[in-house]
């Protein structure tokens, strides 16, 4: 495929997992917004509010082209001074504290000359962890992983567990997932197209996982405290992606549009001072297992 073949291909992954998502919220829609970057190209922002599941989520697609900034050149490498990059990004927020967060992101980048790579990954953060959940949710990105390469789930693992960790607070954000970055004929030995038909495996993976999670959790009952626990965990959330999350700085240093950088905040968040959870309480559990390495399949 060419670029634009792939933004193409992007704009409609984009567009199915919209219907999908309308359709587990029993028909709320999404808002759309279509918008052009000065320096080139644009997208389509497509942002859910106060649904009967989701209190605030977003599915992006943008196809972006135009000067490299010379800052953002230098951090990836390259001498080019033209780019293009297209994908779709999703971060959903839920009502329901017992509903997890999830973030997928699926992209292409390229430069004048040829250089190209894929990237992206889906990522689980619950506000409380329970281990068949995470069960479920890792066996299905392996699933996924293993019909293209059975070294990339445990290495995506590996680098999702590394990459969302929040080194102030030596947490990671939740449960990992995968992530991969800059792969390419040269980096994996895999052709283009081969490396293309997995990342948009990945990108049809994530509908049937979160709807599952939408169909099994968002009716449980839930506490007034559980409610406020769901504020804080997403204020870890918020400090990931203000701070570390690398997007979000492409996205700024690049002359991004500012609303589809800052989509994946969530509408309400908290952040109490010296916040400690009881000892032995479902908070203090979903704590101890904010770490890396933990293998959720074989556990």
């Amino acid at each position: 495929m060419t670029a634009n073949e792939i933004a193409g291909a992007f704009q409609s992954l984009q567009q199915e997992i919209i219907e999908g998502l309308e359709l587990a919220e029993g028909g709320k829609k999404f808002h759309f917004d279509h918008w052009e970057r000065p320096e080139g190209g644009g997208g389509r922002s497509a942002v859910l509010s106060q649904g009967a599941i989701l209190e605030k989520g977003g599915v992006n697609f943008s196809a972006v082209e135009g000067p490299l900034h010379p800052n953002v050149a230098k951090s990836l490498g390259v001498e080019a001074h033209h780019f293009f990059a297209t994908g779709v990004s999703i971060v959903l927020h839920p009502h329901n504290p017992l509903v997890p967060i999830i973030h997928m992101n699926v992209r292409y980048f390229e430069t004048e000359g040829g250089m190209y790579w894929f990237g992206g990954g889906i990522d689980l953060t619950p506000h409380y962890i329970k281990e068949e959940q995470a069960v479920f949710f890792h066996g299905k990105l392996k699933e996924t992983c293993d019909r293209f390469d059975p070294h990339f789930y445990p290495r995506f693992k590996a680098w999702a567990d590394d990459y969302f960790y929040i080194k102030h607070r030596e947490e990671t954000r939740g449960i990992g997932g995968i992530f991969f970055d800059r792969l390419n004929e040269k980096e994996t030995g895999y052709t283009k197209s081969h490396l293309q038909e997995f990342v948009f495996a990945v990108g049809r993976t994530f509908l049937p996982i979160y709807t599952h999670f939408m169909k099994e959790l968002a009716s449980l009952p839930f506490t007034e405290a559980q409610k406020q626990w769901q504020l804080i965990r997403r204020g870890r959330y918020v400090e990931f992606n203000l701070v570390y999350d690398r997007g979000t700085r492409f996205g700024l240093d690049t002359g991004g549009r500012i609303e589809s950088i800052l989509m994946s905040l969530p509408a309400l968040a908290s952040w109490e001072y010296n916040h400690i959870p009881s000892p032995n309480s479902e908070e203090a559990k979903t704590l101890s297992l904010l770490r890396k390495g933990i293998d959720w399949i074989s556990e």
